[in-house]
């Protein structure tokens, strides 16, 4: 496997999909995908707060924003992950507080779409 397919590999483990962008961004500006590569290792790598909860994040973050890709791309991540219906049900009530019942929704009819048992 060359190095790009394990680039793409392993954000697919990290993100659940990749998106178009990063495929087209690896052939056709190979030094901006390796940034931008070395940024999200960065950014999920664990800290002060481990991928799972970061990945709880992105989804409230996503959802608030109502953005389709974002909210499928990360709750395909969070399964790939672990992360619990409840871990995340719980982010988006925090979702809910702050961005209102339309992020909520939103956000909880991907996860139980995307999350079923």
């Amino acid at each position: 496997m060359d190095q790009k397919a394990k680039n793409l590999q392993s954000l697919e483990e990290k993100i659940g999909k990749v998106p178009v962008f990063f495929r087209g961004l690896m052939d056709k500006e190979p030094e901006m995908f390796e940034m931008v590569m070395k940024f999200d290792q960065h950014i999920w790598a664990d800290g002060a707060l481990d991928r799972k909860t970061k990945k709880v994040l992105a989804i409230a973050i996503a959802a608030a924003l109502r953005d389709e890709h974002a909210v499928r791309a990360q709750l395909a991540g969070a399964k790939n992950l672990g992360v619990t219906k409840e871990e995340i049900e719980e982010g988006l009530r925090v979702t809910f507080m702050l961005s209102g019942m339309p992020a909520y929704v939103y956000g909880k009819s991907a996860m139980d779409e995307i999350m079923k048992e």
